[in-house]
């Protein structure tokens, strides 16, 4: 597992350091470009995340038809060139150019989907923790040195380094990250694209990420505006904002991934998450000073990061092998077209209103979030069982409780329900 999960957790981290490195500061510099406005940067901040949106489902589709590290490679060079256009632009309007175009390149559900590939579901918490791990070190370094970098560099060599770190994850997909696992459907019923999308439990877990990726999206483009240009602080200074921030998050981080799949405690988890953010924004909307507004920012870190590393693994337990990807795709959508309200919207209320406003608008939107998750199936009564190749998985057709079934290249694979069924029946209904 780790021959493969290694290296596309280091990709999936450097492309996620070029993503995260130009966030905490974005708004502040964007801000200084020809023709922007307040509004305009919450275009710029939310636009990379609407093309984000429309492309996931189609290279998700596509990595099941032509492969992932094809799809992979492909969605890299267009964020490459998005970077490029980005890191060159001197008004508002090339910028939010180049942030679409880096969008196109949406691999996000690829390569959570070739990971899941290279694992079985037992493991995947640990190929995901592990993912979590290098994403979380990506967050934590960008979130220290974006401030500095960007002092001596400007926004758009923050840019021109997030190109170059993603010409360096193509030449390692096809130096270290080894041949893709080929998956057989064993199961000919195929899932209909509108249940992918309306079935109960995955919409709950589509709007959990369209939620929290909202809710990120403002409070990046809120906090260095509220700290600087409201409550006095430095700008030199941000970073050490980021850096505490992100301790805290890099241990809830930890201990999301451990609790949340490792212990069978996810539904908890993203709950608990729920209630952090809600913590986090009460203290957004009445912090008379900057010191009370950081103690917001911590806990905001804290409720991100404890959602992060299981997510996307929560994700994958309600849909079938052979649409990963395209469930996948519409996973990241729904947090992608979060990104985009949550940077449009911040900035409009943010240039005709405050901050108030905004956080009590967050608050209510969490408290009907936290609601709909208690309606959430467990995603730990999902089990799988695996055969030899030998073994013939026909004879259970029909049989309630079978969620899948899928050949990998060493077993034959049984997921189900085991609220409705158990071990025994299944080895009984194969013999």
């Amino acid at each position: 597992m780790l021959r493969s999960v290694l290296p596309l957790s280091f990709i999936v981290g450097n492309r996620f350091f070029g993503i995260f490195i130009v966030l905490p500061v974005l708004s502040l510099y964007a801000l200084e470009l020809d023709g922007a406005n307040e509004k305009l940067v919450g275009f710029l901040i939310g636009g990379y995340a609407i093309t984000q949106m429309i492309f996931q489902v189609p290279f998700g589709t596509l990595s099941d038809k032509i492969g992932r590290k094809k799809t992979l490679t492909l969605g890299l060079i267009i964020f490459i060139i998005g970077s490029f256009v980005c890191g060159y632009a001197n008004d508002i309007y090339t910028m939010i150019f180049g942030r679409l175009l880096q969008g196109v390149g949406a691999i996000g559900a690829v390569s959570t989907a070739m990971i899941s590939d290279y694992t079985t579901e037992e493991n995947r918490s640990k190929a995901m923790a592990i993912m979590g791990i290098f994403i979380g070190t990506a967050f934590s370094a960008s979130m220290v040195l974006s401030p500095i970098l960007s002092q001596k560099w400007g926004i758009g060599g923050l840019f021109l380094l997030s190109g170059a770190l993603s010409i360096f994850c193509i030449f390692l997909l096809f130096t270290a990250v080894p041949k893709e696992n080929k998956i057989v459907a064993e199961d000919s019923e195929k899932v209909a694209f509108s249940k992918l999308i309306f079935q109960k439990d995955l919409f709950i877990i589509n709007f959990t990420n369209l939620m929290q990726k909202m809710l990120t999206s403002i409070a990046f483009l809120a906090i260095p505006i509220v700290l600087v240009k409201e409550l006095g602080y430095i700008q030199a200074e941000l970073w050490k904002v980021y850096a505490i921030s992100t301790v805290f998050g890099f241990i809830a981080m930890g201990l999301g991934g451990f609790l949340g799949d490792g212990k069978g405690l996810s539904k908890s988890i993203l709950l608990s998450g729920v209630l952090l953010f809600i913590l986090a924004y009460s203290f957004f909307s009445f912090a008379p000073s900057a010191m009370i507004f950081m103690v917001g920012v911590v806990i905001f870190f804290v409720g991100f990061n404890l959602h992060e590393p299981i997510l996307q693994s929560c994700a994958t337990k309600f849909v079938k092998a052979k649409q990963k990807g395209t469930a996948l795709g519409i996973f990241n959508s729904f947090g992608y077209f979060g990104s985009f309200i949550g940077g449009i919207f911040g900035g409009y209320i943010l240039h005709h209103y405050s901050m108030f406003e905004l956080s009590i608008i967050c608050v209510i939107l969490c408290t009907f979030w936290f609601i709909l998750l208690l309606s959430l199936k467990d995603p730990r009564v999902f089990k799988n069982l695996y055969f030899e190749k030998n073994v013939s998985l026909k004879t259970l057709d029909g049989l309630t409780g079978i969620f899948d079934r899928f050949s990998t290249s060493k077993a034959n694979v049984v997921k189900y329900d085991s609220t409705i069924l158990n071990e025994n029946d299944i080895k009984k209904a194969i013999e």
